[in-house]
């Protein structure tokens, strides 16, 4: 076993445990209703520096405080109009969302944008998105018009052409209470199976559309996604990373790299300013 993984799932519970104390109302409600700094204040207007809204995009039995207690104050503090949003919720399954059809979620997702430019005053937004998060935003820019409303999709380990089954289950020990409040009825899981009626559609003429700049960073560890570099994009106006490739001792695997991953937090500002991006490397968790 990696030593990171013996530290993820207590981390992961604690985390989980923290949100259920500070933010009961999260469980149940939209994104609006979650704790921040200056995360989900739809007063915030974008700053020259940054003119777009930042999108972040929960994964699998996420929700959207858990998967951004790192990320989204290390972009607030860098200036950013960041916002979550829940998306995929079951009926009876508080909490843990992202299990219901990803065709329905990417319907939620769209509503969702429009609302962020709406106040915001944004012509486009910047998605970033972990695991399904970041997939399933895809749907959105394919099908449901999003090319016109996001100017990049920055996906961290996401699921692009899917997994496993067996590796989509094995979250469920990572997120306490999970396992007894969903059974095998979970559309989302299915969606992503590789092979997957969804995906094949999704991936069927190429991934990516016109006009939107694609990142993936997916990290050689990553137990879900498998094998790692399934979570890559081809296409044009895409850049796939490794995180080992810019950090070779970074151990994180699939879900350190979303919640609590410096380095890849580095890589992800990067990615929305690349005019003023710097060298991503194991210094960079000092930054």
């Amino acid at each position: 076993m990696l030593p990171w993984k013996r530290v993820i799932r207590p981390l992961a519970a604690l985390l989980l445990a923290a949100v259920a104390v500070t933010a009961p109302a999260a469980s149940g409600a939209q994104a609006a209703a979650a704790p921040s700094s200056g995360w989900n204040d739809f007063t915030c207007k974008p700053s020259a520096a940054h003119p777009r809204p930042v999108v972040l995009v929960h994964g699998t039995f996420g929700n959207s405080v858990d998967n951004w207690l790192g990320l989204a104050p290390y972009l607030t503090s860098r200036g950013y109009c960041v916002f979550s949003l829940d998306y995929g919720q079951l009926p009876g399954v508080p909490f843990f969302h992202g299990l219901g059809p990803v065709e329905k979620s990417a319907e939620q997702l769209d509503a969702y944008v429009d609302r962020v430019r709406a106040a915001t005053g944004a012509a486009k937004v910047d998605i970033v998105g972990h695991s399904q998060g970041g997939m399933m935003p895809r749907h959105y820019l394919k099908f449901l018009g999003g090319a016109a409303e996001v100017n990049a999709l920055i996906g961290i380990a996401p699921s692009n052409h899917g997994t496993t089954l067996g590796g989509l289950t094995a979250l469920l020990p990572y997120f306490p209470g999970a396992e007894d409040l969903i059974d095998e009825a979970t559309p989302a899981l299915a969606d992503q199976i590789a092979g997957s009626a969804f995906l094949t559609e999704l991936n069927a003429g190429g991934d990516t559309v016109p006009g939107v700049r694609y990142t993936v960073i997916a990290t050689r560890y990553d137990e879900v996604v498998t094998p790692y570099r399934s979570a890559f994009l081809t296409g044009p106006n895409v850049r796939n990373v490794v995180l080992q490739d810019l950090c070779a001792a970074d151990l994180s695997e699939h879900l350190a790299i979303g919640l609590l991953d410096r380095i890849a937090f580095h890589e992800v500002a990067n990615a929305l300013d690349p005019d003023h991006a710097r060298r991503t490397t194991c210094a960079s968790v000092f930054s």
